[in-house]
């Protein structure tokens, strides 16, 4: 079997995002099946390769040569473009990875997120002739942010700062010999812009093994209709709009609120928004079976291109219909009248409508929680997700 090595930004315990949860099962899925697996990731600002083991998996920690380390949040917009500036290309990462290449002298290279790596490190597994599958979970690509969101709204193509930031990425791309969108949105969004233009090009959305639960909510009008989101709360990913929507309106019904701020500031600023409506309840973190067994309804109101929202299709998966944007990849997973409703993000009033719509038919919304887990079923076909990789490693 060959020998592979999955590189990320990040890796357990350190998870930023569903993008770490991903790339650990696909790591952890690929070495039952016979596959020589080992991990690498950013680690502290100790400047060494450090090593250790995660759920039997070798993981190599490459120690940040940059201002900082991201996994460890930062103030201030200089410090940020000063961080920026050198993860455009950080030629000091190189020989970390080329440390771990040596070592384990993988046959095929999977790179998920590579912020703070930098694409420098595909000119170091090229070198090697080592192929190189690169998995698109973000805008890092085409913006230093990674959300190509900017002054409240979604970006239009790149703006000049990121059109000369991300010129050395475009044209690196062409290194990678495939290039697998997470979601047709994303990947998309980088080839129309002239990115990946020589690789081989495909889209396999994300998978989770997400057990039926043996029950779940169906409303019935006459009870209070639950509403739940579940996510980091931050600006993009619209909770101050969901909050301030709710608050409005008129009608017997809860909004739970689970996860935690990007920033405590801002998470003290959503608790300040909410204070005195007695129906919306913060929670912080919990598991999303918990989550989605106590409510009838989850809203997704994201204001930013989001590539492929997990909790989309986890929340189908728990019979649990959503109110979801039509932003990014969300379209893609969310179907108005068959397992949700899809809403403009460009239209203040449009989720209250939506809402409203569900909260004016309780027979509509039961129909959606009996067949919203169908309508996810190759998200949750994780044995499949993984058949789907294998078929590309195997043919490299």
């Amino acid at each position: 079997m060959k020998r592979l090595l999955i590189i990320n930004t990040l890796y357990s315990p350190n998870i930023g995002g569903g993008a770490e949860i991903i790339c650990q099962e696909q790591a952890e899925a690929l070495a039952v099946r016979g596959y020589h697996v080992s991990v690498l990731t950013t680690g502290g600002a100790n400047r060494k390769v450090m090593s250790d083991t995660v759920n039997g998996l070798t993981v190599y920690r490459v120690g940040i040569r940059n201002i900082y380390w991201h996994f460890e949040k930062r103030n201030g917009r200089l410090v940020h473009l000063i961080w920026h500036l050198q993860d455009i290309y950080n030629s000091a990462m190189m020989a970390g990875v080329e440390w771990v290449l040596n070592k384990e002298k993988p046959d095929v290279v999977i790179c998920h997120n590579i912020s703070g790596l930098s694409i420098s490190i595909w000119k170091v597994i090229k070198r090697r002739n080592i192929p190189i599958i690169e998995v698109l979970h973000d805008q890092y690509f085409r913006c230093p942010n990674s959300n190509a969101f900017k002054h409240g709204k979604p970006c239009e193509g790149q703006c000049v700062l990121c059109r000369l930031m991300r010129l050395p990425h475009r044209y690196m791309s062409n290194q990678v010999d495939v290039v697998i969108g997470v979601s047709r949105f994303v990947l998309d969004s980088l080839i129309c812009l002239g990115y990946f233009a020589r690789s081989c090009k495909k889209v396999i959305h994300n998978a989770r093994n997400i057990t039926e639960p043996q029950q779940y909510l169906i409303w019935n009008g006459n009870e209070p209709l639950r509403l739940g989101y579940i996510g980091t709360l931050s600006e993009v990913k619209g909770v101050e709009w969901l909050i301030r929507t709710f608050m409005k309106m008129n009608i017997n019904a809860t909004l739970t609120i689970a996860g935690r701020g990007d920033t405590q500031d801002y998470e003290s600023y959503l608790h300040n928004l909410a204070y005195g409506d007695s129906r919306i309840n913060f929670v912080g973190y919990v598991k999303q079976a918990e989550h989605y067994a106590n409510i009838h309804l989850s809203v997704i109101p994201s204001r930013w291109p989001d590539t492929f929202p997990t909790v989309a299709f986890e929340s189908c998966a728990y019979h649990v219909p959503v109110i979801a944007t039509n932003c990014g990849g969300l379209p893609e997973i969310i179907q108005s009248g068959i397992n949700g409703v899809i809403v403009d993000a460009s239209d203040i009033d449009s989720l209250s409508k939506a809402i409203m719509y569900i909260y004016d038919n309780p027979a509509i919304l039961a129909s959606m929680a009996l067949r919203a887990r169908d309508t996810v079923e190759e998200m949750i076909d994780f044995e499949g997700w993984i058949d789907k990789y294998e078929e590309i490693i195997e043919s490299i």
